[in-house]
């Protein structure tokens, strides 16, 4: 069969029903990323969630008002058995049935930075750069048949579950780590850090340093707007942690590894550890990045000054401090973890990268049928 064209709204089913629950924490709210995933925490949750959607299993959450504004189409597809929760600005949707339309091919034909420039064309006539669930609805399409579609959607899934199963390897040894945590609770007492940290407030005199990073939860970023002069910035060196006061709580800290200093923005707090014979940067990091004290910074900043997470609170943290010996131990596991994380955020994104492939391939074969 050759290729057909449909409209969307052709086999798109809109769905709407609210969650009803009153009190969703950040953990039980799922945002859409750039790379057309849910995440959790939501960076954003209101004081009451009554009205906030559900999304089963099969169904796809888009928002259609931030196409415009990012040039991507925020969209993911919950593929898993449960029911997630977004944003009363999301449209929610799923595929008709019988419609020659699969939805992982749907999804598949949507992870491509030539169809986000598509959908971001057609917001040009959205005052707030957005786009309506009519026009998404107007949009044409190509499909091939069925059979076709399958083809190329097993190639999609035989890659994510590969890269599903070295994932498990590596949350496997993060349970490893956790264990290694559980055991120091019960052996070791807390104590607070402060003690063993030490603020860096070195100023960017006469602007001599031009490495500028920034801070978020995916580690050091680059800067996305003009820095102007850098002689306020604060100088951060090797093995110095960097945070963000009103952002750690999403996990707006990290561990500087490189080996030149760099500077950041005043806005951001940089502090060391004194001796490392007693305790470990790579050891506080792992800790620093627990779930646990992420959460625990909310409770701990409310009533300062933005609810912002100071040096003089981030010195009241308490955890396990125990041998150097243990700690290195630890560490080196974490180091294999950190590693093994980094090559399945490439294997994630070598299978982003293939989408536009395999749907090329299969309009090409579609053509020729």
């Amino acid at each position: 069969m050759a290729l057909r064209k449909i409209k969307l709204g052709d086999v798109l089913i809109p769905y709407r029903e609210k969650c009803n629950i009153s009190n969703l924490n950040p953990y039980e709210v799922s945002g859409v990323n750039r790379d057309k995933e849910f995440f959790e925490p939501s960076r954003q949750v209101g004081g009451d969630t009554t009205n906030y959607q559900n999304v089963p299993p099969k169904h796809f959450a888009c928002n259609l008002m931030h196409v415009g504004r990012d040039v991507v189409l925020p969209i993911a597809y919950n593929h898993t058995n449960k029911i997630k929760h977004v944003s009363p600005a999301y449209s929610v949707f799923r595929i008709k049935e019988d419609c020659g339309l699969l939805d992982y091919y749907f999804f598949i034909f949507l992870k491509s930075d030539e169809r986000d420039r598509m959908f971001w064309f057609h917001t040009d006539a959205s005052i707030r750069d957005g786009m309506t669930w009519e026009d998404f609805c107007e949009i044409e399409i190509e499909l091939p048949d069925l059979p076709t579609q399958q083809k190329y959607v097993d190639v999609y899934l035989a890659m994510i579950e590969n890269q599903k199963a070295y994932e498990k390897g590596l949350y496997d040894l993060k349970l490893v780590c956790d264990a290694y945590i559980e055991d120091l609770r019960r052996k070791t007492p807390c104590e607070e850090i402060g003690k063993y940290i030490e603020e860096r407030r070195e100023k960017n005199s006469n602007s001599q340093i031009k490495k500028v990073l920034g801070i978020s939860k995916d580690g050091f970023i680059d800067p996305k707007q003009d820095t102007g002069d850098l002689d306020n910035y604060w100088i951060f060196k090797k093995d110095d942690f960097v945070y963000s006061p009103p952002r750690i709580n999403v996990g707006s800290i990290g561990l500087y590894t490189g080996g030149n200093n760099a500077v950041c923005s005043p806005i951001y707090v940089v502090f060391y550890v004194k001796d490392t014979n007693i305790l470990l940067p790579q050891y506080l990091d792992m800790w620093l990045h627990r779930k646990e004290f992420l959460r625990s910074t909310d409770f701990y900043s409310i009533g300062s000054v933005r609810n912002n997470f100071s040096m003089e609170l981030m010195k009241e943290v308490k955890i396990h401090i125990p041998d150097i010996k243990i700690q290195q131990a630890i560490v080196d596991i974490y180091i294999c973890y950190q590693e093994r994380k980094e090559i399945n955020e490439k294997l994630k994104n070598q299978i982003k990268n293939i989408c536009p492939i395999l749907i090329k391939g299969s309009i090409k074969e579609g053509s020729n049928a």
